[in-house]
């Protein structure tokens, strides 16, 4: 079984909270009320125009600005959804997280929720898929999972609150994708340490895999792993259950007549 990439990582649509100039609309109590709104429209429509040429770090600098003036307003929430998107290009992956963790817990009825968790889970997504496909020389049983199952958790609260949200069927896609590459990873760590004769490790690794990813096609592995390893610490019985899953489940795997010899290409190359 393999698991294809049915999307791109194009570009975060940008919400649009304004319609029309909901500032000016308002019921500003003084001229001083009124003159913050009109100078925090006129900004934000500079940051845009800097948005759309590109000048991110000004068009950051400006959206500071919106988001004082316009202090509790729809303004000042796409102001900081804005913010964050730009760190978000940026490279600036950590600011861009606490951005739009700020926007969340500022705003938890905003009409822009569905949009900031989507942006989350995509800020996290892009920064486990460089975690999960790279090795560069570290111990690959010591790599963080935490962006990856960040990612999972800000998708899985999307489609929970929000199933019916533009942003939903991209969530649900990418849920599926961190899901195979968790377990695939997990799996690779169970090999690594199987290998190398730490089948205690190995096993505990592997029955991991089966336990949280129970419907991702690396749990094949996982349980010829888990079988392998129960064998070589002479644990009999625990082995013959691992068996009897694998074979029930997965009738014609190749893992019980080559073994781990079915594995000629990358661990990372699961689709």
């Amino acid at each position: 079984m393999t698991v294809s990439l049915t999307w791109r990582l194009a570009r975060v649509p940008m919400m649009a909270l304004l319609a029309g100039s909901l500032l000016a609309t308002g019921c500003s109590t003084t001229d001083k009320d009124d003159l913050s709104a009109s100078n925090a429209e006129k900004l934000y429509k500079q940051a845009r125009e800097d948005m759309d040429s590109g000048s991110y770090e000004r068009a950051i600098k400006t959206l500071e600005r919106v988001e004082g003036l316009a202090a509790g307003s729809l303004l000042a929430q796409q102001a900081l959804l804005d913010m964050a998107y730009l760190n978000w290009r940026s490279g600036e992956k950590a600011t861009a997280l606490t951005t739009v963790d700020r926007f969340i817990k500022l705003n938890p009825s905003s009409p822009a929720l569905d949009y900031a968790l989507y942006l989350k889970g995509v800020i996290n997504f892009n920064d486990s898929l460089g975690l999960l496909g790279s090795v560069f020389g570290q111990d690959l049983a010591e790599r963080d999972q935490r962006a990856a199952r960040d990612a999972y958790q800000a998708f899985k609260q999307l489609a929970d609150q929000f199933p019916n949200s533009r942003y939903t069927p991209d969530g649900r896609q990418r849920m599926g994708f961190i899901v195979n590459s968790l377990a695939t990873y997990e799996v690779h760590v169970a090999r690594y340490y199987f290998r190398r004769g730490a089948y205690v490790a190995a096993a505990a690794r592997a029955q991991q895999a089966v336990a949280e990813f129970q419907q991702s096609p690396a749990i094949e592995e996982a349980l010829y792993i888990l079988m392998e390893s129960y064998d070589k610490l002479a644990l009999n019985e625990l082995r013959d259950d691992a068996g009897r899953v694998l074979r029930k489940n997965f009738p014609n795997s190749a893992y019980l007549t080559k073994g781990l010899a079915v594995r000629d290409k990358p661990w990372w190359k699961f689709w």
